[in-house]
C-alpha cells in the first residue's frame, strides 16, 4: 500500500473510537443525571416543574373560603318576605261551571295574628270580581292554598282585607313611617312577579320620591311613592320595604310603556292604615260627603266661561257643580248648579280629583267645611258640616 492508503485506514479508526467514546459517556451522564435529580429536587437546588410533585401539593393545599354577605338589605329581606304571601282570584264564568277558575294572581302582606286569624292586606283590583280568594303561603319547596275571606275592599284607594286561619302563618309584617322616607334612600319590593312560580321575589332600588300625586281615575288623585325597584304585574299587594325591615309601601302600580322603565309607585301605609282599619271594622271605608257631583272647568271650552259661568278672567281652574243631592251637606249649604268651587278651607282647588283627594285625606266625618265658590260673577264662601257618605255612593 501506499502511503496515502495508510493514512484513511488510521483515520476511519479514530473517528469510531471517539464516536464509541461520546456515546458511552453521554450514557453515563445521563444516567447520573436521572438517578441524581430527585436529590437535588429536594434540596430545592432545582426548579419544580408544572406537573411535578410540586404541582400536585399545590392543588392539594387549595382551601375553601366562605364570605359573609350579610348587609342591611339582607336582614331586611329575611324580617319581612315570611311574610309576603300569594293571592290567586278564582272565578266562575257561569253558575253551572263546577269550579272556579284562576283568573288572576297577585300579592299580598300578612300585617296582624292574633285569635286564630291572620290578617293579609293587597289591592282591590288583585281581588275585584272573584268568586273565591285564595291565599298561597310559602314555606321553603311548600305552598299551602288557603281558603280567605274578604273583609273588605275598595276600589277608590285600591286596597282590601283578607282573613285567613293562621295555622300556617310564620311570620307578621311590622308597618314603618311613610312619612319619614327620604329620596335617594334604599326600596326593597317582595312580590310574586309573572305569577307564583317567581314567589316571594326581590328586587332593590332607591325612593325616587317619597311623594307622588296620579290620577287613578278620570275624577281620583292619589299620593304614592315613586321607586326604581322593579314593580312587575303579579306585585300587585306585595311590600315596599326600608332597610329596617319595615313595609312602608304596598306595591301597587306600575307604568310600562315603551321607553319607560323603572317607574314603580306604592301606596303610602300611614294613607293605607286608616283604610285598613275601616275595612276590617265596617267592610267598607268611611268617607265624609258633600253631595255634589262635578265637571272639571278646564273641560268646558272657555267661550262658556264667561256667556254661561259667569267667571271673572282671572279665574282659570276649579270645578263646576254638576248637581246638588237633596238634603246633603252642599244643599244645606245654599250651594247651585253651576257654581264654580275654587277652594276648601282657602286651600286652591283646581279639578274634581283634587277636591275628592282633599275631603278622603284631610277631613272626617262631622267635620265642617269652608267653601269658597264663584256664582254670577261674584266670590262667595260658604260653611258646611260634612256627613258619612251613604252606602249607594261610591263614587
Amino acid at each position: 500500500m501506499g502511503y496515502y492508503d495508510d493514512q484513511t485506514g488510521s483515520r476511519g479508526r479514530g473517528l469510531a473510537s471517539l464516536l464509541f467514546t461520546s456515546l458511552i459517556s453521554a450514557v453515563i451522564g445521563g444516567l447520573i443525571v436521572l438517578l441524581l435529580t430527585p436529590a437535588l429536587s429536594r434540596a430545592g437546588l432545582l426548579p419544580a416543574s408544572p406537573g411535578g410533585e410540586a404541582a400536585n401539593n399545590r392543588f392539594a393545599e387549595k382551601k375553601s373560603i366562605t364570605v359573609d354577605v350579610t348587609t342591611d338589605i339582607t336582614k331586611a329581606v329575611e324580617r319581612v318576605q315570611p311574610a309576603v304571601v300569594g293571592v290567586v282570584n278564582l272565578q266562575r264564568d257561569n253558575p253551572f261551571q263546577p269550579e272556579a277558575l284562576q283568573r288572576g294572581t297577585g300579592s299580598g302582606i300578612i300585617f296582624d295574628k292574633e285569635n286564630g286569624k291572620a290578617r293579609i292586606v293587597t289591592n282591590h283590583h288583585v281581588i275585584a270580581g272573584a268568586d273565591h280568594v285564595q291565599v298561597v303561603i310559602s314555606n321553603g319547596d311548600n305552598a299551602k292554598h288557603v281558603t280567605a275571606k274578604v273583609l273588605g275592599s275598595d276600589d277608590i284607594s285600591d286596597l282590601a282585607v283578607l282573613e285567613i286561619p293562621d295555622n300556617h302563618v310564620k311570620a307578621v309584617a311590622d308597618f314603618g313611617n311613610s312619612d319619614a322616607i327620604k329620596a335617594g334612600e334604599p326600596a326593597i319590593a317582595i312580590g310574586n312577579p309573572l305569577g307564583l312560580e317567581f314567589s316571594q321575589s326581590v328586587t332593590v332600588g332607591v325612593i325616587s320620591s317619597p311623594k307622588r300625586s296620579i290620577d287613578v281615575a278620570e275624577s281620583m288623585s292619589m299620593d304614592v311613592i315613586q321607586t326604581d325597584a322593579a314593580i312587575n304585574p303579579g306585585n300587585s299587594g306585595g311590600a315596599l320595604v326600608n332597610v329596617a325591615g319595615q313595609v312602608i309601601g304596598i306595591n301597587s302600580l306600575k307604568i310600562a310603556e315603551q321607553g319607560v322603565e323603572g317607574l314603580g309607585f306604592a301606596i303610602p301605609v300611614n294613607d293605607a292604615l286608616p283604610i285598613i282599619n275601616d275595612l276590617i271594622r265596617h267592610g267598607r271605608v268611611l268617607r265624609p260627603y258633600l253631595g255634589i257631583t262635578l265637571i272639571d272647568l278646564q273641560a268646558i271650552p272657555q267661550e262658556y266661561w264667561a256667556t254661561e259661568l259667569d267667571l271673572p278672567s282671572s279665574v282659570n281652574a276649579g270645578v263646576v257643580v254638576r248637581d246638588v243631592m237633596s238634603g246633603t251637606p252642599a244643599a244645606k249649604a245654599g250651594l247651585r248648579s253651576r257654581d264654580v268651587i275654587v277652594a276648601l278651607d282657602d286651600q286652591p282647588i283646581h279639578s274634581g280629583s283634587e277636591l275628592r283627594k282633599y275631603l278622603y285625606k284631610e277631613k272626617k266625618i262631622g267635620d265642617e267645611i269652608r267653601i269658597t265658590f264663584y256664582r254670577d260673577g261674584s266670590k262667595e264662601t260658604v260653611t258646611t258640616t260634612l256627613i258619612q257618605q251613604p252606602v249607594e255612593i261610591f263614587r
